[in-house]
């Protein structure tokens, strides 16, 4: 067959194609889903951001607005909800004090909901004052039980790690947890280390390994949509250990910051989502550590 002939063959199998396949399947937007096996967890997609909600017969609890930016997404987490119940929204939980997750509340305060979150995040919003994002109307310091209707989440502060103020929410009945840039799902944690505190992060990882969840909700969906599992943690604990390890040396010889950021490669985990451009804010965030005390 001649090299016209195969062109000519080749668009006429693209026209057979439904329209949509050829550019690789691209997600939607936003996206609702019921979590699998449950009953009344929701969680809901907005590019590359994931909240959660619950609902029960006594009214709704959400997490995280995730309008950074896009106060289209809430008005669109808002409206998704709804599709699915008419329910008071009574809660909306803040995972930590970072604005790309939490701001863009005002739709939910406008429906009548209360903000909670952990008390250094009403502490440091105050100060802040950022126009875009409630500040939260009660306040977690180590541990609250939120019952409403038949559901338990457990509010749970475990110490520093990813920030100084991200709460783990615990469903002990189904099992699931939601947790924001504590765990990243099959990707480099990148920009989240920039505040972070790494040993205490390590000391954490062993931590939520002991509690007694399945699955993870994360504030970023793995590659396909995946939610997270306990082996994600050991897998992130495994690789923060290892670039400590790394950076530790070559920080006490001085040579943090350009050279560790430019040279030290750590191939061992190359294939992992974001690593060309995380590798160096995880170098940079070590190089803190080791080469200045901080």
């Amino acid at each position: 067959m001649s090299r016209i002939l195969r062109i000519v063959s080749y668009i006429g199998l693209i026209a057979l194609i439904p329209a949509g396949s050829v550019q690789g399947q691209q997600q939607p937007q936003f996206a609702t889903t019921k979590v699998e096996g449950t009953d009344n967890v929701y969680t809901f997609r907005y590019q590359g951001s994931l909240a959660m909600f619950i609902v029960t017969s006594q009214g709704v609890i959400a997490t995280d607005p995730i309008g950074y930016g896009r106060p289209e997404a809430t008005v669109t987490y808002l409206a998704e909800i709804r599709k699915i119940t008419n329910q008071p929204i009574r809660y909306v939980i803040y995972s930590h004090h970072h604005f790309d997750h939490i701001a863009g509340g005002k739709p939910f305060k406008d429906a009548g909901a209360r903000f909670i979150a952990h008390r250094r995040v009403k502490e440091r919003l105050q100060i802040l004052q950022d126009p875009h994002t409630i500040i939260p109307d009660d306040t977690v310091d180590d541990r609250r039980t939120i019952r409403l209707g038949n559901t338990v989440l457990e509010l749970i502060y475990m110490g520093l790690h990813h920030s100084d103020s991200s709460l783990v929410m615990f469903l002990p009945r189904e099992k699931i947890i939601f947790l924001v840039d504590s765990i990243p799902v099959g990707s480099l944690p990148g920009r989240s280390m920039i505040d972070s505190y790494p040993l205490e992060w390590e000391e954490f990882l062993s931590k939520i390994t002991a509690l007694d969840w399945e699955r993870l909700i994360p504030g970023h969906p793995g590659a396909g949509g995946r939610l997270g599992t306990r082996q994600d943690a050991r897998d992130i604990l495994a690789f923060l250990q290892h670039a400590s390890a790394e950076v530790k040396p070559l920080a006490r010889e001085g040579k943090c910051w350009d050279i560790v950021e430019r040279d030290l490669k750590l191939p061992k985990y190359a294939g992992w989502q974001g690593y060309e451009n995380a590798l160096p804010l995880v170098l940079r965030r070590y190089c803190g550590l080791w080469g200045r005390g901080t």
